[in-house]
């Protein structure tokens, strides 16, 4: 299952990159947790969940992201922000879903 995952992180961050996003962090872990891609998009930072899925079978991708998760995601967002420094004039949570068997990545900005 990570290697699903991994893959998945590795072609959000291809294709976010082609966008002109500017991937800062790659699975940037800390004490309380993970977030799969930090970056830059303009003068905003960005803090990315990435969702991968074989199959709708145990509901969508972005289904996955919850209020629990969303919690968890801007929790470790300021964590990295204190313990990295690095601010921006604004922040923003994406949720990116891949579809492993096309390989198709979809970006829901500002998701929550």
């Amino acid at each position: 299952m990570k290697a699903l995952g991994r893959k998945g992180e590795a072609l959000a961050a291809a294709y976010l990159s082609e966008r002109g996003y500017q991937i800062l962090e790659v699975n940037w872990r800390c004490a309380r947790g993970e977030l799969d891609l930090v970056a830059r998009d303009g003068k905003v930072l960005v803090f990315i969940e990435v969702k991968t899925r074989r199959s709708q079978r145990h509901g969508t991708a972005a289904e996955a992201v919850d209020a629990r998760k969303q919690e968890k995601i801007r929790s470790l967002a300021l964590n990295y922000i204190h313990q990295t420094g690095k601010t921006a004039a604004a922040y923003r949570f994406d949720v990116v879903t891949v579809d492993a068997r096309t390989e198709q990545v979809t970006v829901i900005q500002n998701a929550f």
